[in-house]
């Protein structure tokens, strides 16, 4: 029974007689890795006139600011929406749930009866028990002694097939309790298993916001009633499978989506697309403001600096209050800096039913395959091993999104899980696919000195030199290459010289100063070995750091 007749009471009959109550459920959304995008279609009929289309089926935490409302099939008028004194819906529960708790509900009631009936035979096993004890003591009451050699014999007998038959019926009793507690344990872990499909029902939260969309028509009206809105309790984020066959040198991205939502409503059986726009996050472009720079006398920089309160710049006349607490803090800064503009949008081709509050739903998503260039990298200042690195090009024509959740797999063993930067298409990048335990790594200082030179003109001095090996004692071989440093210095009174033999192939390798390469083919069983060597002169009187 509709609960609408009590509500339309309340309002003038000219008014509420036009209006047509609908039911809605979401059809379709648009996932963002914070938020989405939320469609609701739903179909209507009305006779000619104006009428007002209602929903009283939104989730309450609806952003009602960000509802859009498109008809077709009549004309539309104004549209209204709330979150409060919204009249009530109809008492609909969901049929799953509903046969889940009555389930519960007969476990419960059989896990009562059973209890009752192991409590009814232990109360026979008691009374048994009972009878026992009192037959034992009419054998050593007082009259006994006076009974006439017969009667003693009959009471004897009596007393003896009464206890046998009492004993008897106990041992029975307790037996029959020991089977119905064993059913009883069944029973229970029942219950439990049906409690547990219960609660993974998640029941939709009650409270609804309203919509109201006003309709005109000079014929009959069918037509159907779009509403979107976006709110922001929903994610996606991307996971990895990413499998390395080293015989064929081919890398395969198994790619797919973790989902979650708590909007307040079940999504059952929605169109589902996944869209790497971030709409929560910064949108614009930053702004630069003018930078002012003063100078002030050197006896005055002393009290400047232990001030308690350091002298605030003059505002340049450009430069306006507003727009000082306008500007972006340097976390959306570095934020937007990581997002460079490129959208992906993946259209899932089955339906999707996720729960509001619900653990993550895992959704399979494409695979991609390319070719990969195999080498170890080995860095002895810091491992003992070397590593299997897969080196690529990004030629699967999309980009691949940044992931905390990448599972690595070698010949199909897994290795481990690690995370993966962003991949735009075009570019190069190396990932590790975990230890190659044959090619052992030492790095060894040889000789360590520090002391003065000088005679004249003193100064410190420090030079070291280290061994460095790469040993292969696997059955094939490797191409290597091999990271270390040396110090570089950025003063001119610390000055810096080393060697190494062999060369290295590169020097301040990706921008970094004093990191050396090598590379070079290390065939099985055999030794690679560097000289590494770095001395330091700086003047008396001041500290190495």
């Amino acid at each position: 029974m509709r609960v609408w007749p009590l509500v339309l009471a309340l309002f003038p009959t000219a008014l509420w007689a036009e209006d047509i109550p609908l039911d809605s459920d979401v059809s379709a959304v648009t996932l963002y890795p914070q938020g989405a995008t939320i469609t609701r279609k739903v179909p209507f009929t009305a006779p000619a006139g104006q009428h007002d289309l209602i929903l009283t089926d939104m989730p309450l935490r609806t952003p009602l600011s960000s509802v859009r409302v498109r008809v077709d099939g009549a004309e539309m008028g104004g549209v209204t929406a709330r979150n409060r004194f919204v009249p009530p819906r109809d008492p609909e529960t969901d049929a799953a749930i509903d046969a889940a708790e009555a389930e519960v509900e007969r476990l419960q009631d059989a896990l009562r009866d059973r209890q009752g009936k192991v409590r009814e035979i232990r109360l026979e096993a008691e009374a048994a028990e009972a009878r026992v004890a009192f037959l034992k003591q009419v054998g050593e009451g007082e009259n006994v002694a006076s009974l006439d050699v017969a009667a003693l014999r009959d009471l004897l007998q009596l007393i003896g097939e009464e206890t046998l038959a009492a004993k008897r019926a106990a041992h029975d009793a307790l037996s029959r309790a020991d089977a119905e507690s064993r059913a009883l344990s069944d029973l229970k872990e029942e219950l439990q298993k049906a409690e547990a499909a219960l609660a993974a029902l998640v029941p939709e939260a009650e409270a609804r916001a309203l919509l109201s969309v006003a309709i005109s028509g000079d014929a009959p009206m069918e037509g159907t009633m779009t509403v979107t809105y976006t709110v922001p309790d929903a994610a996606w984020r991307p996971v990895y499978d990413l499998r390395l066959d080293r015989a064929t040198g081919t890398l395969t991205l198994e790619r797919g989506a973790f989902v979650a939502q708590s909007t307040g409503e079940n999504w059952r059986d929605v169109a589902l697309r996944l869209s790497t726009v971030r709409p929560s996050e910064q949108t614009r472009p930053s702004d630069i403001w003018p930078q002012q720079r003063w100078i002030v006398k050197e006896e005055d920089e002393n009290q400047y600096l232990s001030a308690d309160v350091a002298p605030a710049p003059i505002v340049m006349a450009e430069e306006s209050a507003a727009g000082m607490l306008a500007k972006p803090s340097p976390k959306r800064i570095a934020a937007a800096a990581e997002f460079d503009g490129l959208a992906v949008t993946y259209t899932y081709p089955a339906p999707v039913s996720i729960a509001t509050g619900a653990d993550n739903v895992r959704l399979a998503l494409d695979t991609l395959d390319t070719k990969v260039d195999l080498f170890a990298q080995a860095v002895p200042l810091a491992d003992s091993t070397a590593f299997l690195m897969a080196k690529f090009t990004n030629d699967m024509g999309e980009l691949i999104l940044r992931s905390d959740e990448a599972n690595f797999y070698l010949d199909g063993t897994y290795q481990g899980q690690s995370g993966i930067a962003m991949i735009a298409a075009g570019a190069e990048e190396t990932l590790s696919f975990g230890p190659i335990d044959g090619l052992r790594l030492t790095r060894t200082i040889l000789d360590r000195k520090q002391g003065d030179r000088g005679v004249i003109s003193r100064s410190n001095d420090m030079s070291e030199k280290v061994k460095i090996e790469v040993e292969n004692l696997t059955q094939e071989t490797w191409p290597v290459r091999l990271l270390d440093r040396v110090p570089y210095s950025e003063q001119e009174k610390l000055e810096i010289e080393w060697t190494a033999q062999p060369e290295p192939s590169e020097s301040d390798v990706d921008g970094k100063r004093g990191v050396l390469a090598w590379n070079f083919d290390l065939e099985a069983g055999e030794t690679y070995e560097i000289q590494l060597g770095s001395d330091l002169e700086w003047p008396d009187g001041m500290v190495l750091r």
